[in-house]
């Protein structure tokens, strides 16, 4: 697995947002923290891998009982995950984020119970029944 360097990762990052026409210049700060989560995550993956994918050691606590334990890079694995996903939407990296940025489209009964343009508030009133 090759990693990418945090330089490379932002740059890239930017690249795609500039694709799907979400960059702004005031945006780097944000992606700077980005790069640098996904580079954290690329370096404990490779960790993870070179480990053999080990998912628990034994562990002795303080009272000297040995137990099975999730490994440590496995449980930051996690926490940057959900980090960076958190980041993505932000950022507008993903299907989620640009699905809630497109506006939604309003139903038939809002536009029904809607006032024509050329309509008083009191001609309004008067036709649902207010006054």
């Amino acid at each position: 697995m090759s990693v990418k360097s945090k330089e490379q990762i932002r740059k890239q990052t930017i690249k795609h947002m500039k694709s799907l026409n979400t960059y702004k210049k005031e945006f780097d700060q944000i992606i700077d923290i980005y790069a640098g989560l996904v580079y954290q995550y690329q370096l404990f993956e490779q960790q993870f891998i070179d480990s053999g994918y080990q998912i628990t050691e034994e562990h002795t606590n303080k009272v000297g009982a040995t137990n099975q334990r999730k490994v440590p890079i496995l449980t930051a694995m996690e926490c940057l995950r959900k980090d960076i996903a958190t980041y993505s939407d932000r950022l507008q990296l993903n299907a989620k984020a640009l699905k809630q940025d497109t506006p939604p489209v309003p139903n038939a009964i809002h536009q029904q119970n809607e006032a024509p343009k050329s309509m008083t508030p009191d001609q309004y009133m008067r036709q649902n029944g207010m006054i």
